[in-house]
């Protein structure tokens, strides 16, 4: 076939031929950011080889962004979480503010709940009785920094506080002479006593007056060898690309005198969506210290994630220095205290972030997952220490206590709905996310298996022998027959289980946090020897009314196997014991 002359030829898509039309929006209210006039930056040329410090503000910042602030209880379940985690700052509260923050500070100090290398700070406005108040609830404690911050900012100045450079200047001079003669007065010899500063709207704050302002702080302060400040330089609202902010960090770090003296901090949030990014760069720029919450939890779109850039170190082979490596467990006790729901795709922790549901992706994991097996046997060491690269997939899941997932179509010759419609659409059944992929690969086995079509009936036929086996047809190890549960003046309750194991009666007994907490630990005594770890868990009614049934779904690590088991009952405390009998019971069939 002869070609076609180029003249004659379709007219080809270029830049030229594709023409945006204005978009009617009133853009011109909107004043651009400035630049930094830094012809010889340095950032962009650095690595991060090196974690910078980390302070959590969740139970600060995060906690006041919250509809419903964290109860006493929560506040302590987050103060545990993230000393456990190994972050060795943690702003734990406004005191001043009211008696909530102030009794908790007491509390984790009264208790002796603060680890000798883990320093709390507090926040605190720059006026005398706010700073007396929180110099005072920390009395007692083994380190702790007090953080006073004042806003810089141009609008701030003129709209809020109708105040000239010098004022603003002298509020912060002031808080600081204040700070010191309190905590000299109150804290004494019995507390490891650090400050910070944060010129807050810094990002809108003109540089050589954020830099005037710091260096009057710091006279103020004596800093010098063994007497740090931390200088917190917060894009308060996100109003430029991350590459200017970075910009400003590494103009700061140049002019600020007695550098080696200041712990460079940055405090992004993600306005524009862009918070980790401005971080990131901040610290190629200079900052030494990283502020955010937990999934970057806080005001509007969110504080920085910092688990977000704990894991992108991570995933470049730097050591984060803290301990993600159970993110389920992580997230579920940031679910309890907030209050709140993460995206399916939250990077690093969304229940879909490791799975797969192109074919093409799959197909190119698989091959990764063969291809690392061989090469870690070809090096003769086991594959979890072999140097990571699978397509798709930019860290193992298995290394923050996660497994990569493939969604694949159960009705792979009619293209119909899958397996969660069919039973959330006939029997009710809302099936957590994970569970939907566990459940999807059953059926997938049976339909390579047999061909066809899956009706819903044999669905639900399949879903049964699975994960609900009648007592007529049991299988594993355990039968449920009956239970009863307790509870102590102390909060925690005791189960007492009646049941069948490898076929004879035998009475289980625990004492837990509640009463699947305390069936788990009944599983564990001698004649069963099960090592259940409750990794996640749902629950919903059925129905409606007096005899309404409830369905539970518990994701268990039992001996070391992940398995999800399923319970439907009347009670939602039998469907819980139920539903981890199921996976017990799974994971040994």
């Amino acid at each position: 076939m002869s070609q076609q002359p180029f003249n004659e030829r379709p007219t080809p898509i270029t830049a030229a031929t594709v023409r945006q039309q204005p978009s009617g929006m009133p853009f011109q209210r909107y004043v651009p950011f400035g630049t930094v006039d830094l012809p010889d930056r340095t950032w962009p040329s650095k690595v991060i080889t090196k974690a910078p410090r980390w302070l959590s503000t969740d139970l600060r910042d995060g906690n006041q962004a919250l509809i419903d602030p964290m109860s006493p209880a929560r506040k302590r379940a987050m103060f545990d979480l993230l000393v456990k985690l190994g972050y060795k700052e943690i702003e734990v509260g406004f005191p001043a503010s009211g008696a909530t923050d102030f009794d908790f500070v007491r509390s984790i100090i009264e208790d002796g709940a603060i680890p000798e290398d883990v320093t709390i700070s507090v926040l605190t406005q720059a006026r005398e009785e706010l700073i007396e108040r929180t110099v005072e609830s920390l009395r007692g404690a083994p380190r702790a920094t007090v953080h006073l911050y004042n806003a810089t900012s141009p609008l701030f100045r003129r709209v809020v506080f109708h105040a000239s450079k010098d004022e603003i200047k002298q509020i912060a001079v002031d808080g600081t002479r204040l700070v010191m003669e309190y905590g000299e007065k109150i804290l004494g010899d019995d507390t490891i006593f650090g400050y910070q500063y944060s010129p807050e709207i810094f990002i809108d704050t003109e540089l050589d007056f954020a830099l005037e302002v710091c260096e009057g702080v710091m006279d103020v302060w004596q800093l010098g060898e063994g007497r740090e400040i931390i200088l917190n330089l917060p894009t308060t609202v996100e109003r430029s690309t991350p590459n200017v902010y970075a910009d400003k960090i590494e103009w700061m770090s140049r002019n600020l005198s007695r550098r080696e003296f200041v712990a460079l901090s940055t405090h992004p949030h993600n306005d524009r969506g862009t918070g980790v990014a401005s971080a990131e760069l901040a610290v190629m720029a200079g900052a030494d210290r990283v502020e955010g919450c937990l999934f970057g939890q806080g005001e509007r779109t969110g504080n920085l994630d910092l688990v977000n850039v704990a894991l992108n170190l991570f995933s470049q082979g730097v050591d984060p220095e803290v301990d993600l490596s159970q993110i389920d467990e992580i997230r579920r006790t940031w679910e309890y205290c907030n209050q709140m729901t993460l995206a399916e795709r939250h990077p690093y922790v969304g229940d879909l972030v490791y799975t797969s549901f192109s074919g093409s992706h799959q197909d190119a994991i698989k091959k990764g997952f063969d291809a690392l097996e061989a090469d870690a046997a070809a090096a003769g060491v086991p594959v979890g220490t072999y140097t990571w690269g699978v397509p798709y997939l930019p860290i193992d899941p298995k290394d923050v206590g996660r497994s990569y997932e493939a969604v694949i179509r159960v009705n792979s010759q009619s293209g119909k709905g899958g397996v969660s419609y069919v039973l959330k659409n006939d029997h009710n059944l809302d099936l957590p996310r994970r569970m939907q992929i566990e459940f999807s690969k059953i059926i997938q086995a049976k339909t390579d298996a047999e061909g066809g079509e899956v009706t819903p009936a044999q669905i639900w036929a399949v879903f049964e022998d699975e994960y609900l086996p009648t007592p007529d047809a049991p299988w594993g190890r355990i039968q449920l027959r009956s239970h009863q549960a307790s509870s102590a003046a102390d909060g925690t309750e005791t189960i007492t289980v009646d049941a069948v194991v490898d076929g004879a009666n035998v009475t289980l007994e625990g004492t837990g946090n509640g009463p699947a907490d305390a069936f788990v630990r009944a599983l564990s005594q001698v004649g069963v020897g099960v090592d259940v770890r409750v990794l996640d868990y749902a629950e919903h009614t059925l129905s409606q009314g007096s005899g309404a049934q409830a369905a539970a779904y518990w994701e268990c690590a039992v001996d070391g196997k992940v398995v999800w088991g399923v319970g439907i009952d009347t009670s939602i405390v039998r469907a819980s014991i139920k539903a981890i009998v199921s996976a017990v019971n799974r994971a040994q069939r």
